[in-house]
């Protein structure tokens, strides 16, 4: 007879001996017991396989199943738990019962953490102490496997994010007395060696000079390492424009403590690029733009960019070569615009010639910049002027909301401060003031608040000889939502004229549904005037949709002017190529 008969013969014969049964799992527990019983006993996720089973594969799975919940209830701290099992008869399947009485759940009773390595001889007490008050498990509390492992994790990130890079639990012990229900925990930190920075170690640049990224560096030989400054060098290298990518670590081995390199690997970006984009706003219409960026000119990676920019009510094109950031942390650059605009029955042709410096010191950026403007306005019949002014200018700008399209949490601070001399290049002396802060708030799993305020002021005898970019308007997307872009200012006979002082504030509400979508509701207040005593404030309320594109933040709001008494649609959209 052949072999592979037998074979099916003697299986038949072993199939018609042993019954074969379906099997139901029940679990009598605890709420937050049940679920983990149930997903994890072997018997119920052979049950839940549908898997036809003999009586010996089920005793064998009664069996190995209460183990498993004894080992399971430990990890939630019930070491003294009662599990009574039952396997009945229904009809020709059976029914495996499990009913658990956990017990008194065991708490932490002791706790001693060992500091070891450096941070044991340091005199860094403040530190060491913080990480013992952070320990997550403490006296007291429930014992649980889960909590005792994170707990254990929690406790070297402090370390690892600063000094202490190579920082580990060398040792730990949860000993349990299941009598007292007491858990008895000791651990060791092994905080290893100080680290200290040693020279940078640059590789993947070929187009652009080392000199680059060497300048661009926050950290110093010598300094001791911090985890946030290898995220914030490792940031602006890929924010400074000559690279598409870079990885900025160090090597934790305690032998290289004293002086660990720092390793620089950088995707070097195009020396040439060419961009084009299209987009749509309601305050100056739809738009087209385009730019040419060459990034190493006399292959010293100064940057020369040429770029145009056409809006339904807007046009300007400009040219501006910048040198990289230098030995002490100051990028420079010149430029030259000419625009063009027509909004609110207020022309303005404008030729500008500016010079900047500008700093970045982690989330802070200040420009000092010297600017040149000349300007011819017109507004109907009324006003036909030409205006010059040579201006100082200083702007500092903190950020702490990063680099999310919309964040929760942080503010945006910006200040701005210049002025003019009569007689030196400028038609009036006047000194300009401006400032604007964003609040972000959390509301919630997924909601969020913004508080926003401007303000702004011009000290002058006259408004008379200021070219329009140095005084205010408001209304718009992001002024004044139910008022037409800068359409609140001095109203004259054919338009609306730039004025001295602005005020404008605004609270709003999102809640996001998912990832992609949300809404807002929202209320904006604000006026511009010749004067402070002469604000008026105008108020717009609204409700709005978000939505996070590929392309950046897409925001489509519908306002109600109390002023007024009109809706307004506002919406922005842009795409670059």
């Amino acid at each position: 007879m052949p072999y592979r008969l037998v074979q099916a013969l003697l299986l038949l014969a072993a199939l018609c001996a042993s019954p074969a049964h379906a099997l139901t799992v029940e679990v009598e527990a605890p709420d937050e017991l049940k679920a983990l019983l149930t997903q994890h006993l072997e018997a119920a996720r052979a049950a839940r396989q549908g898997e036809v089973l003999d009586e010996a594969e089920l005793g064998r799975l009664r069996d190995l199943s209460e183990v498993t919940a004894h080992e399971l209830l430990a990890t939630e701290g019930y070491f003294s738990p009662r599990v009574d099992v039952s396997l009945t008869r229904a009809g020709d399947d059976w029914v495996m019962r499990y009913v658990v009485t956990p017990g008194p759940r065991t708490r932490v009773r002791t706790l001693q953490i060992r500091i070891e390595g450096a941070l044991a001889d340091s005199a860094q007490a403040a530190l060491r102490a913080r990480i013992e008050r952070a320990f997550t498990l403490q006296p007291g509390m429930p014992f649980r496997q889960a909590d005792w492992d994170t707990a254990k994790l929690a406790l070297v990130r402090p370390l690892l994010a600063t000094r202490y890079p190579a920082a580990r639990v060398a040792a730990s012990e949860a000993r349990i007395d299941p009598v007292a229900q007491a858990a008895d925990l000791t651990l060791t930190v092994d905080s290893g060696p100080a680290f200290h920075y040693g020279e940078l170690q640059i590789s993947g640049n070929q187009r652009y000079p080392a000199t680059i990224i060497r300048h661009l560096s926050p950290v110093k030989p010598g300094k001791p390492v911090r985890q946030q400054d290898l995220l914030d060098y490792q940031t602006v290298l890929e924010t400074s424009g000559y690279f598409a990518q870079a990885t900025v670590r160090i090597d934790p081995d305690p032998a290289l403590a004293a002086a660990v390199p720092v390793q620089v690997e950088v995707v070097e970006r195009p020396e040439k690029q060419f961009s084009v984009g299209a987009g749509y706003s309601t305050d100056t219409g739809a738009r087209v733009q385009a730019s040419w960026l060459h990034r190493d000119i006399l292959d010293r990676g100064l940057r020369l960019k040429v770029d145009a920019r056409v809006e339904t009510d807007r046009q300007n094109g400009g040219v501006e070569l910048a040198w990289p950031r230098n030995a002490i942390g100051y990028e420079n650059s010149v430029g030259a615009l000419r625009k063009e605009e027509d909004i609110e029955g207020q022309e303005t042709r404008s030729s500008v010639l500016v010079a900047k410096r500008t700093r970045l010191r982690g989330q802070i950026e200040s420009t000092l910049s010297l600017q040149y403007q000349t300007e011819e306005q017109e507004i109907g019949d009324v006003v036909n002027a030409r205006n010059q002014a040579l201006t100082a200018n200083y702007a500092w700008t903190q950020r702490t909301v990063g680099r999310v399209f919309y964040p929760r949490r942080g503010y945006a601070l910006t200040l701005h401060g210049g002025g003019a001399y009569e007689g030196l290049l400028s038609d009036t002396s006047f000194v300009r003031l401006y400032g604007r802060h964003t609040q972000y708030f959390r509301a919630g799993a997924r909601g969020r608040l913004i508080l926003r305020g401007e303000f702004g002021g011009v000290l002058a005898d006259t408004r008379d000889g200021i070219p329009t970019d140095f005084l205010f308007r408001a209304g718009g997307d992001n002024s004044v939502r139910g008022y037409a872009y800068q359409s609140l200012g001095r109203t004259l006979e054919g338009g609306v004229a730039s004025v001295r002082y602005l005020a404008t504030g605004s609270a709003e509400y999102n809640y996001f549904f998912d990832n992609k979508w949300g809404m807002a509701v929202f209320v904006d207040a604000g006026d511009a005037a010749d004067s402070a005593a002469a604000l008026s404030p105008v108020y717009g309320v609204g409700v709005g949709a978000r939505y996070r594109s590929p392309v950046g933040p897409v925001n489509l709001d519908l306002a109600y002017g109390e002023a007024t008494e009109e809706f307004r649609l506002h919406f922005s959209l842009g795409v670059t190529f």
